[in-house]
């Protein structure tokens, strides 16, 4: 078991998750039910599937809950792409998150290849 408060990655995608919620204030109220909901959903998986995971009773689960959260990574990336097409928001106040974002991703990777390394040498594998 992990202690997810004190995971970098975990810690970072809390500040991502922060900062969706401002942009989200600044979206359109038509949007509310609809791009807004998800951006927020996504944004709060992140950190809660990295939570979950460090919870599981093994590596392995770990690792499973690390991936939903990169499917998250990608899917709120898409969405701020998307709201910036729309010309909802500016480039210039999502492009530092969708750099956080792959931050997070490439943090992510490294860790499930840190755990499923550690899994191996477990049993044997090299």
């Amino acid at each position: 078991m992990h202690q997810f408060e004190k995971l970098k990655i975990w810690q970072k995608a809390m500040d991502i998750a922060v900062h969706v919620y401002e942009i989200s204030a600044l979206l359109p109220n038509d949007e509310k039910f609809n791009l807004i909901h998800q951006i927020k959903k996504c944004a709060v998986s992140i950190p809660s599937n990295i939570a979950e995971g460090s919870g599981r009773n093994s590596d392995k689960e770990f690792m499973h809950f690390l991936g939903i959260a990169n499917g998250s990574t990608f899917e709120l990336i898409t969405q701020l792409i998307l709201a910036k097409r729309l010309k909802l928001v500016s480039e210039d106040l999502i492009q530092p998150t969708i750099n956080q974002l792959v931050e997070v991703s490439n943090m992510n990777f490294s860790f499930q290849r840190s755990l499923k390394d550690k899994i191996n040498k477990t049993i044997g594998k090299s």
